[in-house]
């Protein structure tokens, strides 16, 4: 097994269709700019309600990625 050092991020992504999609866009924009994620924990789940319906979600989530090596 690796011995990688990891740094932690916090990230929320939202999405009018359901919480997996809030989660994979919160990481597709972040893999925009962060390099090597590895895992990601879900910290909570929020939605909004419209007229008795969900409209929106929104899921936050705790990402590490490992730190490049020296």
């Amino acid at each position: 097994m690796d011995e990688h050092i990891y740094k932690l991020i916090e990230l929320t992504g939202t999405s009018g269709t359901s919480m997996e999609d809030a989660v994979n866009r919160a990481l597709s924009r972040a893999g925009q700019t962060v390099r090597n994620m590895k895992w990601f924990e879900v910290i909570s789940t929020r939605g909004v309600i419209d007229a008795g319906r969900v409209s929106q979600w929104q899921v936050t989530l705790r990402v590490g990625f490992a730190l490049d090596e020296s």
